[in-house]
């Protein structure tokens, strides 16, 4: 195939296509599911009716005519790019992103890749003798990104992406109120949007993740909990009260010494997390709580937030 004419095709660099060659290789692709049983699958995974009807008017069958020759290659090897890194914890985008305004066979094309991974990564957690109720809650992280991304006229979806692909590889586990991802010697700690973060949930979910890790990965030796985030940015003490959910989880964490990180705003991820908008002008925010009054306040006084990182031991 010639990759600069796919390239051309999909609207996306070249570097990009030959990536996705690279890494995929000729590595094995996995089906995705029948199309008769994908509505069921959609509800279990927390797809909203207005994201499942979506996905299904998209959905690749072999007659269809919105998917191209170039599209059908793309899924197909983005399937088998994550397959191969089946366990892994690295940061792993997919494939290109795609002009997703063509339609939605380009708007939901990782979300059917996510989907033929379905079965290989719930395998996989049968085989380290996780419970079906943890693989179908973590899986589940779908539906809440697809409905976050909606709420952000679309622009959040680039980053859901490639953070969905932890899920289908076996590396992050929903446990009460926190994810948990493997890494090398530490848990990275996340933080999804399901409600309060209140101190007792927490420390449930801390709990559980303890005695979850050695029991299915036995071979592998946590010795801390780790987090990177906004959320941990010290500035949030001069806003938010003592007893907040959000200084008390910080409270837990001894930072690390401040570093930027490379390809990432922390003010972008900010506004993504607290507002759900990186377009709506300050002035425009909500500022029904104390967390929204903050962010809008530090930066309209032209200050930026910073993406912190810290740990605690198991």
């Amino acid at each position: 195939m010639d990759l600069d004419d796919t390239a051309a095709r999909l609207g996306v660099p070249v570097e990009d296509v030959e990536r996705v060659h690279r890494l995929a290789g000729d590595r094995p692709s996995a089906p995705l599911p029948a199309k008769a049983d994908a509505p069921a699958i959609l509800d279990r995974l927390a797809v909203r009716p207005d994201d499942a009807a979506e996905i299904m008017a998209g959905w690749p069958d072999p007659d269809s005519p919105l998917w191209t020759p170039d599209l059908r290659w793309l899924l197909d090897r983005s399937i088998a790019l994550v397959r191969a890194d089946l366990g892994g914890h690295a940061w792993l985008p997919p494939g290109p992103e795609l002009p997703r305004e063509r339609g939605p066979a380009w708007r939901h094309l990782y979300v059917y890749a996510y989907l033929a991974l379905v079965d290989v990564v719930t395998a996989y957690h049968r085989d380290h003798g996780i419970a079906e109720a943890v693989s179908w809650t973590t899986l589940a992280d779908l539906g809440r990104n697809l409905a976050v991304d909606r709420r952000m006229h679309r622009e959040g979806w680039p980053v859901m992406q490639s953070w969905l692909t932890l899920h289908a590889r076996g590396s992050v586990y929903e446990l009460g109120r926190l994810q948990h991802e493997r890494g090398d010697t530490a848990i990275n700690l996340h933080i999804p949007e399901a409600g309060p973060m209140t101190p007792e949930a927490v420390a449930a979910s801390l709990d559980e993740a303890r005695a979850f890790f050695p029991r299915h990965f036995p071979d592998e030796r946590y010795t801390a909990f780790a987090c990177g985030s906004w959320l941990l940015d010290p500035q949030l003490r001069e806003y938010l009260p003592e007893d907040s959910n959000i200084v008390r989880f910080q409270r837990r964490f001894e930072l690390e010494p401040y570093e930027k990180p490379e390809g990432l705003d922390a003010d972008v991820e900010v506004l993504r997390f607290v507002f759900r908008s990186l377009s709506t002008p300050l002035d425009q925010l909500p500022r029904r709580t104390a967390l929204q009054r903050a962010v809008v306040d530090h930066l309209k006084a032209g200050r930026h937030w910073y993406w912190r990182r810290g740990s605690f031991p198991i």
